[in-house]
C-alpha cells in the first residue's frame, strides 16, 4: 500500500485557516484513511506486506514560504514513526516506510515550473531510488535530487535537531544571525564571505 496523497495551499501561521484545513484533510487525513482503511486487512492475511507513507523533506528540514505543507509533512513523519513501531511490537508481517522525495517534477509542481529543472529528478528516477531502498529494508528513504546530495540532506536535518539541543533560535538554518554558521556547517571551508567575493 502507498499512500501518496498530496497537496499544497498557500498559508501563513496567523492565516488562510480554509487552506490549512485541506492541506490537513489531504495530505495527513489522507495517508491516514488509507492505513486504518486497508492495513487491518493486511495484518489479518499474515504475510509479507509493504506500507509506503509518501512524505517530503519540507516536514523534516522545515524551509521558508509555506507552514501548512511543511507542518502536514511533518505530521506524517511522526504518524509514519509510530506505524512501524507499533507494526514492530504487535510482531506483524507488515513492514512500514518513510518515503521522502528531493525535489522533483510531478504533475503537482508542474504549474510552477512548465519545463523539468535541471536539478529536479523525474518521477521515474525517484520510483527507482524508493525501490532500490525498500530492497536494502531502509524505513527513512530520502530521496536526492540532482542538487541536494545526502550528504547535504544529513547535514541539514543535524542542524535542524541541534536548534534544540543548543537552544537555537527556531529554524536557526534561515536567521541571519546564524547564516554564516550555517553555510560552514554545510559545506566546511565555505563561508557566505566567499560566496560573497564570486
Amino acid at each position: 500500500m502507498m499512500n501518496n496523497a498530496g497537496v499544497a495551499r498557500p498559508t501563513k501561521a496567523w492565516e488562510n485557516g480554509d487552506n490549512w484545513r485541506r492541506v490537513f484533510e489531504v495530505n495527513v487525513f489522507g495517508v491516514l484513511n488509507g492505513v486504518q482503511s486497508f492495513l487491518p486487512r493486511m495484518i489479518e492475511a499474515d504475510r509479507p506486506a509493504v506500507v509506503i507513507n509518501t512524505g517530503s523533506k519540507q516536514g523534516i528540514t522545515t524551509p521558508l514560504g509555506n507552514p501548512g505543507y511543511n507542518v502536514s509533512r511533518a505530521g506524517v513523519k511522526v504518524l509514519t514513526e509510530m506505524l512501524a513501531y507499533e507494526l514492530h511490537t504487535a510482531k506483524a508481517p507488515v513492514s512500514d516506510h518513510l518515503f521522502v522525495p528531493g525535489f522533483k517534477h510531478t504533475g503537482m509542481i508542474s504549474s510552477f515550473p512548465a519545463e523539468k529543472p535541471a536539478s529536479a529528478w523525474t518521477s521515474d528516477e525517484t520510483v527507482a531510488h524508493l525501490i532500490e531502498r525498500l530492497d536494502r529494508g531502509d524505513f527513512y528513504i530520502l530521496c536526492r535530487d540532482n542538487e541536494v546530495t545526502p550528504e547535504i540532506d544529513r547535514k541539514r536535518v543535524a542542524w535542524a535537531a541541534q536548534d534544540i539541543i543548543k537552544n537555537r533560535p527556531a529554524l536557526s538554518r534561515w536567521h541571519s544571525d546564524c547564516a554564516e554558521s550555517f553555510a560552514a556547517f554545510e559545506n566546511p571551508g565555505r563561508s557566505l564571505e566567499k560566496d560573497r567575493a564570486l
